[in-house]
């Protein structure tokens, strides 16, 4: 296990294993890394595989262990398998970030059926998917912790996004109501939602190009800490929600948004 870099928590998770959906770049990249940096191993799941191999590469050559496995979030039957390979392969399954999500933006009245269902497919089924295939691992072991992202538009709305912020608004609900049924002296389960704001990847890093100075006055505006967040802040909060200090923490919502909805 890599020591952390400095101003990172430190958080000790050897002998655990971690599941990360969309782990093939951004926020999913910089969580697999983080828990994996913290001793996790990490299993790594997104639809392209030469992403997962940089990522795992990335992950051992920091001396951390990590797997790929190629999957459609979205099926059913592909979900459940990642999760039994997960288990058959490392003999357990104590994290799961549920994290995988596309964005497909557009104003309501041109909002085509398949932005809809494309969205809330990936974004909010594959959570469904995900949970209910990991919760029974868990259940058996009497412990895990599940690690939902959401986003700060499923808690504010955001114009242009009615597909995207019903995902994650539904994230946030569904994380509540797992959370109360995992929750019991027997199981030790945990279930919580992390709501990112504007934090810097691709995706914003194209808004920006397209921008210039135009998109990060605009952010700023927005935000009381005037910029964008980092990955790795999501990443940290990811990990906290993983530790052994969370294990009262449970159907919460943790917002990283540089103040934004505060």
């Amino acid at each position: 296990m890599s020591e952390p870099a400095a101003g990172q928590i430190r958080v000790d998770l050897s002998g655990r294993v971690a599941l990360v959906t969309g782990a093939s770049r951004g926020i999913g990249r910089a969580i697999a890394l983080r828990l994996a940096a913290s001793g996790a191993t990490t299993a790594l799941v997104a639809r392209s595989q030469e992403k997962l191999e940089a990522v795992a590469g990335e992950i051992e050559a920091a001396g951390g262990k990590a797997s790929i496995h190629v999957c459609d979030v979205t099926d059913s039957a592909a979900a459940q398998k990642t999760v039994d390979d997960v288990v058959a392969a490392h003999g357990r399954l104590d994290v799961l970030v549920n994290n995988a999500g596309i964005t497909k933006d557009t104003l309501l009245p041109r909002m085509e059926d398949a932005d809809w269902d494309a969205v809330i497919a990936t974004n909010l089924r594959s959570v469904f998917l995900f949970t209910r295939a990991g919760a029974q691992v868990m259940i058996r072991q009497k412990t895990g912790r599940i690690i939902n992202i959401s986003s700060v538009s499923g808690l504010m709305g955001n114009p242009g996004q009615a597909n995207y912020s019903a995902s994650k608004a539904g994230v946030i609900g569904f994380t509540q109501t797992v959370a109360k049924e995992l929750a019991s002296k027997r199981r030790q389960i945990t279930v919580n939602a992390v709501c990112p704001g504007f934090i810097r990847t691709d995706m914003t890093d194209v808004l920006a190009e397209a921008g210039g100075d135009a998109f990060h006055d605009a952010i700023k505006q927005r935000i009381p800490l005037q910029r964008l967040g980092e990955a790795e802040e999501v990443a940290d909060g990811v990990l906290f929600l993983a530790s052994d200090s969370a294990a009262y923490v449970t159907g919460q919502v943790l917002t990283i948004d540089g103040g934004m909805t505060g």
